[in-house]
């Protein structure tokens, strides 16, 4: 009868073996050692690799980082200045002949004006800096935060906040062009025409009691700020509240809410009207060069949502090719 030869142990690498054998590869962490300029120095530079390139050789458009956060500072149209929590993205293009970018230096250049008040403007000083030291022929810089308002109630005398969802970005080409762009999210009722009169002919043909329907809506507006322009946050609220006059409440007493339900009878819409309302308040401005604005009415007659999307219609500017309209979802 034949026996079975010993197992051999396998080596393990990273892992004591059988026999509680030592791994290969000793794994721990020298918190004492500290860098020396000769050391970093010697450390590989993947900048400075041959032939290391993978798939086509072709320039990229954007590549870089994006939702770092930090708490950046923003001066209100009052003078106040608000520090608020900011998901950043920094993106700048690559030449074909280049393996890839200091993704950190992006972030550190931006780091160094974290004490700054931001505005629109100020992206073009960060851009710029972008294009210096990942040497890069465009770049591209985006900050998204949530705003503060302050905003009464209708009728009770009441306040509260209202938080907007706001982005600023600003884009810089290889000929130093810099534009300027907001974006501004605003939520809003909208009670449908067609329902409201087929609840008022029930009403009155039959004496029928019936709810026209309505629901929370919301606008994403897009501007690039005219050159030399100033554009504050405050005046794309102004705007929007205007054109569309019914922006949900913060602060509601009976007397608000009976207010509220009055203003969406005033101001019957279909999304088609959101939009076009919206045109005709943004074309009036000087300071806006472009937009784009794009509607969702989030419907609670069907399962589905009513949407819109229109431009100002600027040659090689905005298009009306918004798709992600599940990002109006509120």
């Amino acid at each position: 009868m034949k026996t079975k030869s010993p197992r051999k142990a396998k080596r393990m690498y990273l892992h004591h073996g059988p026999g509680g054998t030592p791994p290969v590869i000793a794994r721990r962490y020298d918190a004492d050692f500290r860098m020396t300029p000769e050391y970093q120095s010697e450390l590989p530079d993947m900048m400075e690799a041959e032939g290391a390139i993978q798939g086509a050789a072709v320039p990229i458009q954007q590549v870089g980082v994006s939702n770092f956060r930090l708490p950046l500072r923003y001066r209100t149209k009052a003078g106040e200045t608000l520090t608020l929590e900011t998901a950043i993205t920094g993106t700048v293009s690559l030449e074909a002949t280049l393996k890839g970018i200091n993704m950190s230096r992006i972030v550190r250049a931006f780091y160094e004006h974290r004490d700054e008040v931001f505005s629109p403007e100020k992206l073009r000083q960060v851009l710029r800096k972008y294009q210096h030291q990942v040497e890069s022929l465009a770049a591209r810089l985006r900050l998204g935060f949530s705003y503060p308002l302050l905003q009464p109630s209708l009728r009770s005398g009441l306040e509260g906040y209202q938080y907007y969802q706001v982005v600023f970005e600003g884009t810089i080409d290889g000929s130093g062009h810099f534009r300027r762009f907001i974006e501004f999210d605003f939520v809003y009722s909208s009670s449908c025409p067609c329902s409201a009169e087929l609840s008022e002919h029930a009403r009155d043909v039959r004496g029928a009691y019936a709810i026209p329907h309505n629901q929370r809506s919301k606008a994403r507006v897009k501007v690039e700020v005219a050159e030399g322009a100033k554009l504050r946050v405050e005046d794309l609220h102004a705007h929007c509240l205007k054109a569309l006059k019914t922006e949900t409440q913060v602060m509601v007493k009976r007397e608000d809410e009976q207010a509220f339900a009055e203003l969406n009878g005033a101001h019957i819409k279909f999304v088609e009207d959101a939009a076009r309302l919206l045109f005709a308040e943004l074309n009036r401005d000087s300071r806006i060069a472009d937009f784009q604005v794009a509607c969702s009415h989030l419907e609670s007659l069907h399962s589905h949502d009513a949407v819109s999307v229109i431009c100002k219609g600027v040659r090689g500017g905005f298009r009306a090719d918004f798709t992600d309209f599940a990002s109006l979802v509120c």
